[in-house]
């Protein structure tokens, strides 16, 4: 799959295509099913299938203290969108210029002068355009006058739950990683490069592999039980999600402990499953009684993931 970052990567050969625009955050089940009918579309018009997302998503620029949990960042999209089959990714930089783009500019420009959409697939709730002025209607319009067709996409549903992003944040809030697995049709999981920590938890026997959320907001907070997945290869483990509020840190991470694993992980990429929560992150008075209660929950995160 292709990957295009950014307006000013579009070239002539990227002209003509099926297009679909969304957020697509976590690539769960009801996007899957959207996304298969849009590679199957694409394959019956003899045209690449192309994904449209935007880096960052609207709300983390507008009001980043209110922007959503993120599921997924973009290399986690990418994985997903290719196993699917799309052909094109292309990720849009949204900032301040692009936003200012009256919808006319959007369509006229983007979609019918550099990509030559010929089938557009959107959610009938999608805006666009300075002042989000442009809507659903707003592109049939101009599909009959430029020449391309638009759909709707359609609630994928899960017996009698509506399978969305929301939802999927709100199962993870409860704790539920059966129902969000459900929806998602693989375990929740986060997943990163290894980066260098402070090494306090060598000095307590309990080393761990450092990733960074990159999120303004996490999904998940806490100590839980986890199978991390490195060169593929799965692992039990035990990870904190959080700030580290004992040791005062000062930036959003994971940290995972992995069970009977002594290799150097630096510069790794590797992907941490939620299995069941442990408890809430907390401060503790003292580094010695974060080290017992790490102890505790390290025997919690064994028991769980032998009963799983």
């Amino acid at each position: 799959m292709e990957l295009i970052r950014g307006l000013h990567n579009l070239r002539d050969k990227h002209r003509g295509c099926v297009l679909t625009i969304g957020k697509f955050d976590g690539v769960h089940l009801g996007h899957q099913a959207v996304l298969s009918q849009v590679v199957e579309k694409a394959n019956e018009l003899g045209l690449p299938s192309t994904v449209m997302v935007f880096e960052p998503q609207p709300e983390e620029l507008f009001t980043p203290e209110h922007a959503p949990a993120r599921l997924s960042l973009l290399r986690d999209k990418y994985a997903q969108l290719k196993a699917i089959g799309i052909d094109r990714l292309l990720c849009v930089t949204f900032d301040r210029h692009f936003a200012a783009f009256s919808a006319e500019e959007f369509i006229e420009g983007l979609l019918v002068d550099k990509l030559g959409i010929k089938y557009l697939v959107v959610g009938d709730d999608f805006r666009f355009g300075k002042g989000r002025v442009g809507n659903f209607a707003t592109l049939v319009e101009e599909g009959e006058k430029c020449q391309f067709d638009v759909v709707s996409t359609q609630s994928f549903r899960l017996e009698d739950c509506r399978i969305s992003s929301t939802a999927i944040r709100d199962a993870l809030s409860d704790d539920d990683f059966d129902l969000a697995q459900q929806m998602l049709g693989r375990p929740f999981t986060i997943a990163g490069k290894v980066l260098h920590g402070d090494k306090r938890g060598r000095t307590i026997g309990f080393p761990t592999a450092n990733v960074l959320l990159k999120r303004c907001k996490a999904p998940v907070n806490g100590v839980f039980a986890v199978i991390v997945t490195v060169a593929d290869k799965n692992y039990s483990g035990v990870a904190n999600i959080g700030h580290r509020p004992t040791v005062n840190g000062q930036r959003s991470q994971l940290e995972v402990h992995i069970f009977d694993f002594n290799d150097d992980l630096y510069g790794q990429f590797i992907s941490v499953a939620l299995v069941s929560k442990i408890r809430q992150e907390m401060k503790f008075d003292s580094f010695e009684l974060l080290h017992q209660q790490i102890q505790k929950d390290a025997l919690t995160a064994k028991t769980l993931l032998a009963a799983s």
